[in-house]
């Protein structure tokens, strides 16, 4: 009889133990989202750290040609993966993982210096209530958008070593206009457990805006001291290492309403 009790107390602290296993499992299938003027190139030094750490790693290259275009090329990257996803934007790339992150695949929600905007909202209306720093854009004669390329490396890169900033600077994507006055709909952030790494001497999003992002959707926040808004280049290993603290906590994790 006693051996029946040990056996059954045994075989339950094994199936505890297995299911806890299986619930604190990272999740392995993380999705990169650029912003505005740049593409994917800019992820690689994070590619590098999380690859190098065994995740599975996918860059959602979109147009920015519109905001459903971007929206719609960012699903088709979250539709071929098996799943759990989590999703990392930066910058407007938020605004696409504060939509397509409402797919069922996608577990979490990782902001690094991004727009996490609410329904209703858009970024253009929200960098008025937290003004920026940067000067003007330019404009092309069809309504598209980059950084002129003498101020690209002080307001966009100010942390990346000169030549870097240079290239990128003449390497820039033309945005259109339109994406930055979208309006949002419902944010997966209200349903789903978030992070946000704040930069702190961004001159692109006005850091208290990243901070109001940040505290409103209850994200586990940092904020990287130095940081420009290509923090996600100049200080990957903080921002890898938030990506990799979301993937472990992200299905535990559960988001407040």
């Amino acid at each position: 009889m006693l051996k029946a009790v040990l056996g059954a107390s045994t075989l339950a602290l094994t199936l505890f133990s297995g299911a806890s296993q299986a619930q604190t499992q990272p999740i392995k299938e993380i999705v990169l989202v650029h912003g505005a003027f740049v593409n994917g190139a800019g992820w690689k030094p994070v590619y590098d750290i999380l690859t190098k750490d065994g995740y599975q790693v996918s860059i959602a290259e979109h147009p920015l040609t519109s905001f459903s275009a971007d929206v719609t090329a960012v699903k088709r990257t979250i539709d071929a993966l098996p799943g759990p996803v989590l999703l990392v934007g930066h910058s407007y790339g938020g605004a696409i993982i504060t939509d397509a992150g409402n797919d069922p695949k996608v577990k979490g929600l990782v902001y690094i210096a991004a727009h996490a905007l609410d329904k209703g909202e858009t970024e253009k209306a929200n960098g008025k209530r937290f003004p920026n720093s940067a000067r003007p854009l330019r404009k092309s004669a069809d309504g598209y958008l980059t950084i002129a390329p003498a101020n690209y490396p002080a307001d966009f890169a100010a942390d990346l070593p000169t030549a870097q900033a240079s290239f990128e600077a003449d390497a820039q994507e033309w945005t259109n206009a339109s994406v930055f006055a979208a309006v949002a709909g419902e944010p997966a952030w209200r349903h789903k457990p978030t992070w946000y790494a704040v930069a702190k001497m961004d001159k692109i999003i006005n850091p208290n805006l990243e901070r109001m992002y940040a505290e409103r959707a209850h994200a586990h926040t940092i904020e990287i001291a130095g940081a420009s808004h290509s923090v996600y280049e100049s200080h990957p290993q903080q921002v890898a290492a938030l990506i990799e603290e979301a993937a472990r906590q992200a299905l535990n994790d559960k988001a407040m309403d």
